[in-house]
């Protein structure tokens, strides 16, 4: 801000005034009309050019400043959401994922974690678990509208019919048998280890599979042969651990790591990029499961 004609008085009396007088200070970005709303609030309000901010006297000043720049805030919102409304209205995404309501946007589509990370990216969207729908206000609609080719695309590839229909194409293909085989390995629920380098027991870590807990190193050694179809770099020093899902309560009391994953690592120690989204579907598995 500049003082330019905002000048209300002497500054050797602001000072004096403001240090001995009860009241507080507030500053802002310059521009008239913000200026012109807080003079006309706030009377008696001198500008300090020492420290280049407002003073405001008296000993409700703090919290007439907080109330105000609610105020402000609100209007600010209120500015930017009937924006964001009118661009739609100009130039408006049309799809049955995306609905109306009556602050902002609903999108509802099957499930997809493509849909779930590019919704996450759009600023102040949330999750309304009650509704079972994604709220983005009107304001983020330019940045909805750049993610909603992803979004929609997604959404798509994941209806029921699109999915056994893409099931039925599978069937007895290659493809399919792979699949079947990674599957069944996986709900062995184990895991090779190098028999140098392996992680602590019942703490969770993060592999391939996501976060886990080993509750058993095995000794067993691991068949080469059997296993490089599902797993790479394996060896016949590889022993088998054997693994569960972390609870909330475990992917909570986790320290996040601080130390990015090595390029060659089995196993690592999950950073807080890796814990949120665990934490949160543990969140969601314990919620189902009451």
């Amino acid at each position: 801000m500049t003082r330019g004609d905002v000048q209300t008085g002497g500054d050797d009396l602001n000072k004096q005034a403001s240090e001995a007088a009860p009241g507080d200070l507030i500053s802002f970005p310059y521009d008239r009309l913000t200026v012109d709303q807080f003079r006309a609030r706030f009377p008696r309000a001198r500008w300090r050019d020492d420290i280049k901010a407002w003073w405001v006297p008296g000993k409700a000043a703090s919290r007439r400043i907080g109330r105000w720049l609610a105020e402000q805030e609100a209007e600010a919102d209120a500015y930017a959401d009937a924006k964001g409304r009118d661009a739609f209205e100009f130039d408006p995404i049309d799809s049955p994922y995306l609905g109306l309501g009556k602050a902002g946007f609903e999108v509802k589509t099957p499930y997809s974690k493509t849909v779930v990370d590019e919704l996450r990216k759009v600023r102040f969207a949330h999750w309304d678990g009650d509704r079972h729908v994604w709220y983005v206000p009107f304001r983020s609609y330019e940045d909805l509208r750049g993610h909603w080719p992803a979004i929609e695309a997604a959404a798509r590839r994941n209806e029921p019919e699109e999915r056994r229909r893409r099931a039925d194409e599978r069937k007895g293909t290659e493809e399919d048998l792979r699949s079947k085989a990674r599957s069944a390995e996986r709900k062995r629920r184990r895991y090779p280890l190098a028999s140098d380098n392996l992680p602590p027991v019942d703490e969770p870590v993060s592999t391939s599979y996501g976060l886990v807990v080993f509750t058993e190193i095995t000794g067993e050694l691991v068949d080469p042969p059997q296993v490089t179809g599902y797993y790479s770099g394996v060896t016949d020093e590889h022993v088998w651990g054997i693994w569960r899902v972390p609870t909330l309560a475990e992917l909570v009391s986790t320290w996040p790591s601080k130390t990015p994953r090595a390029d060659d690592s089995e196993w690592w120690f999950p950073t807080i990029d890796e814990l949120r989204p665990a934490r949160r579907a543990a969140r969601v598995r314990e919620s189902k499961s009451r």
